[in-house]
This record gives C-alpha cells, sequence and structure tokens, in this order.
C-alpha cells in the first residue's frame, strides 16, 4: 500500500505527536492521547486517529502498568471497572453516532477545560474524597476513553484526592489506564474502527516512536519534576483545544 508525498508528511507529524504524548505518559502515567489526538485531527479523521493511537496507547500501558504491579491498591481499581467498562459503551456509540464538527467540538472544549483545570488546580491540596467517586471517574473515563481517547484525566483526578503515595498512584492509575485501553481496543475491533488497513501500516511506525517516547521518559523523570511538566502541558493544550475550537465553528 503505497503514501503519497501529503500522507508520507501526515505520518511524519503523527511520528513525533507520538514520542512527544508517549513522553509524557510515562513521566505522569496518563496524557498521551490529550497531546496526540487533538494534535492528529488535523491531518487525519478523529475515528482514524483514535483507532492509529489506541494501538500506541495498548503497548506504552502494558510497558508501565506492569512496572510495579505490587504498589497498585486493587481496591480502587476494582472499584471503576465496571463503570469504565459501562462508560466504553456508551462512549462508542456516540462516537459512531457524533458528525465530525461535532466530534471535533467536543474535543477540543475536553482538551481546553482539562488544560485550565490543571492551570488552576493547587497541588498542595491534599483533600481525601469519599471512595464513591470511583463509580463516576470510572464512567466519565470510559466516555472520554473512547470518543477522545483520553481516560486517564477522570481517573488521575480520583486517585489524586485518595491519599495515595505517589508509588501507590503511578501503579494504580496505570492499572486503571490498561483496563480502560484494553477494552477501547476491543470495542474499537467489534465496531470495525480498527479494521483500516491503512490505521495498521502508520502503526508500523507509531508504535515504535511510542516506546522511544516511553524509554526516554525514564530518563527524563529524574531531571523534571511532575508538576513543571503538567504545566508545560497544560499550555500547550490550551493553544490545541482552542485550535480545535476554532476549526470546527470553520
Amino acid at each position: 500500500m503505497g503514501l503519497d508525498p501529503g500522507e508520507i508528511a501526515a505520518l511524519c507529524a503523527l511520528v513525533a505527536a507520538a514520542f512527544v504524548g508517549s513522553v509524557i505518559f510515562g513521566v505522569t502515567g496518563f496524557g498521551a492521547a490529550l497531546v496526540t489526538v487533538p494534535f492528529a485531527t488535523h491531518f487525519v479523521p478523529l475515528p482514524f486517529a483514535l483507532a492509529l493511537f489506541v494501538l500506541m496507547d495498548l503497548s506504552n500501558a502494558f510497558r508501565i502498568g506492569f512496572e510495579n504491579p505490587k504498589n497498585a491498591v486493587k481496591s480502587e481499581w476494582t472499584r471503576m471497572v465496571p463503570m469504565i467498562l459501562v462508560g466504553t459503551v456508551t462512549g462508542v456509540t456516540l462516537l459512531v453516532n457524533l458528525p465530525r464538527g461535532a466530534a471535533t467540538m467536543a474535543l477540543g472544549i475536553f482538551v481546553l477545560l482539562f488544560a485550565l483545570y490543571s492551570l488552576l488546580r493547587n497541588p498542595e491540596t491534599h483533600r481525601v474524597v469519599s471512595s464513591r467517586w470511583a463509580w463516576f471517574a470510572g464512567l466519565t473515563g470510559g466516555i472520554t476513553s473512547t470518543i477522545f481517547g483520553a481516560g486517564g484525566p477522570p481517573y488521575a483526578m480520583y486517585l489524586s484526592q485518595r491519599g495515595l503515595t505517589k508509588e501507590q498512584f503511578r501503579a494504580t492509575l496505570g492499572l486503571a489506564t490498561l483496563t480502560s485501553i484494553s477494552i477501547r481496543t476491543i470495542a474499537f475491533l467489534v465496531t470495525g474502527i480498527l479494521l483500516d488497513p491503512k490505521v495498521w501500516l502508520y502503526a508500523v511506525f507509531v508504535v515504535p516512536a511510542g516506546l522511544a517516547g516511553i524509554w526516554a521518559a525514564s530518563h527524563l523523570f529524574r531531571r523534571m519534576s511532575r508538576e513543571l511538566l503538567m504545566r508545560a502541558v497544560a499550555f500547550m493544550l490550551l493553544a490545541s483545544g482552542a485550535s480545535l475550537i476554532i476549526r470546527a465553528m470553520g
């Protein structure tokens, strides 16, 4: 299957996005899709971007999810799993029925709101929320994972307010993210979104770039704080979300 020059240029851009997104995922435990999917929709349709990057996300999630599973708080994970499944089914139903313009607008708003949340939240706040919020986090994460490729933020928001240690937070978030991405991959296979041969052709280049980003993150982690990186990502997401909203309106 040949690619024209425009497709080759788009593929190079997607490979670069895969590397950057995976570096962010490797350091923070989530957030790759908040970079890769909005950027990719400037070159390919949203369903194609979601299908392509779910393959990269899956390989990355296996790498991070099983890094230190003994540190994961299994009770937190099991509370979220049932609603992650419900959210994924809801999300894939919306995805196949949303017009492209509406989906792009929704993605832009979601990215913009998360960027504002990241910039305005107080990292010194240590309030512990009820475990009942796990149901809402699971449902919301399942929906946003399927529609936008980004289930991590709702899981991270919930787990960051549960009084976990840094090691417990990273390991539990990795397990929740792995579960969410695995269910999303199955949903995309069942609905046919993952059956485009060009998705798998692009994945031959994108998946290794993602794994390279995970490797780079292991070295960057020692030199950059998680908070500093998340603030830098937030400013980038503000621009990305705004550009998507403007494009959808146009």
